[in-house]
């Protein structure tokens, strides 16, 4: 694979000019939404409550964000309590190649998970990590595996704060490959436009409404 050329990545000056306003729509528009969903998230955390007693309602796992940083995000649990055991005994049936992990019909997934995943409920506690400044509301999607993992090429979405939704979820969702999403992520984050990402913010919203490509 061929590196994307220095040349034509934005200038670190330029990167740093556009997070303040960037910080401040995303800390504004965080709180307004846990504002207004408060009822919704404690009646969601409720149910998945009610459904494994003995297990928590959040999931917490750790992902690769800016500049190869680990941080915990944070999810409402839609899978078993021992699902992360038991994925090594899925990982021959992916159906994305490796490092990624993708099961369309994952057995792993509890009956109440698969309406919180097509309804992305499960990604609102998210906007803690937004509030953490770990994430923004719009940026690449941060994975599980490890940076030294990426392709030399690859490490340049890395750069940017990862979002709670961007290209992949609106343009792609479970239809792309990982190098997919990795070229459409650094060409849509390369040159900082606010106009764009609230747009791509907004087109979210049509995309979960209508469950385009929900698992």
């Amino acid at each position: 694979m061929v590196m994307t050329p220095p040349s034509r990545r934005m200038p670190q000056a330029a990167r740093a000019r556009a997070r303040p306003g960037k910080r401040t729509i995303d800390i504004v528009l965080s709180v307004l939404a846990l504002a207004v969903l408060a009822p919704l998230l404690l009646a969601v955390a409720l149910l998945v409550k009610l459904e494994h007693r003995d297990a928590p309602v959040l999931f917490r796992q750790s992902r690769t964000g800016r500049d190869g940083r680990r941080f915990t995000i944070l999810k409402f649990r839609t899978m078993v309590p021992d699902a992360e055991r038991r994925k090594a005994q899925l990982i021959a049936r992916s159906e994305v190649a490796w490092p990624d992990f993708r099961l369309h019909d994952d057995p792993r997934v509890t009956r109440l998970g698969r309406v919180l995943r097509r309804t992305s409920l499960d990604e609102l506690p998210q906007m803690l990590n937004v509030l953490r400044g770990q994430m923004s509301l719009v940026g690449p999607r941060p994975t599980s595996f490890a940076p030294e993992t990426y392709a030399l090429w690859q490490a340049e979405r890395l750069e940017f704060t990862p979002g709670l939704t961007g290209p992949w979820q609106v343009y792609g969702r479970t239809s792309m490959e990982f190098e997919q999403r990795c070229r459409a992520e650094i060409a849509f984050f390369r040159e900082p436009s606010l106009r764009r990402e609230l747009g791509l913010l907004v087109r979210t919203i049509g995309v979960v409404l209508r469950r385009t490509g929900a698992a």
